[in-house]
């Protein structure tokens, strides 16, 4: 069963060269290991996801221009559970980069295995 995701879980692009930790800002009022659960709205560019390094979908004559995230809509969430209204990620979310990358969870983020539906 997918995990629940959580402030400081690791995300990665899989055309982006280093991996980021998430920003929860969605929610304030539920935890898990003393962590903010993760939703479907941390889904902003600089404020719930960082820059992953260089973006290898835009070379230039150096290697790769900075990666600037642009993330879409979070999919595979949770189908029930919801706070605030809005979808738990789950380790097995996904979120379409608009330059063409897949943003995904890399580490959930905490130790236990609390599952979610």
């Amino acid at each position: 069963m997918p995990k629940i995701v959580t402030q400081t879980a690791l995300l990665q692009c899989d055309n982006g060269t280093v991996v980021t930790p998430l920003m929860v800002t969605s929610q304030s009022f539920c935890f898990l290991d003393e962590k903010l659960v993760a939703t479907e709205q941390d889904k902003i560019p600089i404020v719930n996801i960082m820059p992953f390094g260089q973006c290898k979908l835009k070379p230039c004559q150096s290697g790769y221009l900075p990666c600037v995230p642009a993330p879409s809509v979070w999919k595979d969430t949770t189908k029930k559970n919801t706070l605030n209204q809005y979808k738990i990620l789950l380790d097995s979310s996904t979120c379409p980069c608009s330059m063409g990358g897949t943003i995904s969870v890399k580490d959930k983020g905490h130790q236990g295995n609390h599952e979610a539906e």
